[in-house]
């Protein structure tokens, strides 16, 4: 396992080390102790959560607020998809800024986004089964999320206007400068 650190504090690619033969291939997905010893951060994941999507559906910019602010450690086992990440710690020399990465089933890169950001990805292959293991378990009240189309991120989410499938709750997201206070 490597640790490459992104530009925003905190969040990490992770890239394993994967073991190719003629019968296909292996490697560890995660392991606690590697973790820990290389990006110097203790967590404990408490829920796996799987999405099987469709070319363009973009799910996003989404996290929870407050003591069920969650962080997550996510990849693709089967497709491609443009992961994002964004900083809502008001605190951080990084708030507003986004990162993002192309994950898919060739690369098998992970990214670990920490608690205090907002996260999404667009669906770049015809079809994509995504994983993310959270530190903290799901609690419909704190969620919220920011718009993915807020002009103010301006993310490129590799995908035509006409080819974005939101649900109706992306749709109508606040924008970063609605938040008035820090979500972490």
């Amino acid at each position: 396992m490597e640790i490459e650190k992104t530009p925003l504090e905190g969040c990490f690619i992770i890239k394993p080390r994967v073991f190719k033969d003629e019968r296909g291939s292996f490697f560890e997905s995660f392991n606690q102790e590697k973790f820990e010893k290389l990006t110097g951060k203790t967590v404990r994941f408490v829920q796996n959560n799987q999405s099987i999507s469709s070319r363009g559906v973009l799910r996003g910019l989404h996290f929870q607020k407050g003591k069920f602010a969650q962080a997550k450690l996510v990849r693709v086992i089967s497709g491609e998809v443009l992961d994002v990440a964004v900083d809502l710690r008001r605190d951080s020399k990084t708030f507003g800024e986004h990162f993002s990465i192309v994950l898919n089933e060739t690369n098998n890169y992970q990214l670990f986004v920490p608690r205090g950001f907002a996260h999404g990805f667009s669906t770049l292959s015809e079809r994509a089964i995504f994983s993310y293991q959270c530190d903290n378990f799901y609690h419909q009240e704190s969620e919220s999320g920011v718009l993915y189309k807020d002009p103010q991120l301006s993310i490129d989410w590799k995908l035509k206007d006409s080819e974005v499938l939101l649900s109706q709750k992306d749709k109508v997201l606040p924008l970063l400068s609605d938040f008035t206070e820090n979500y972490m």
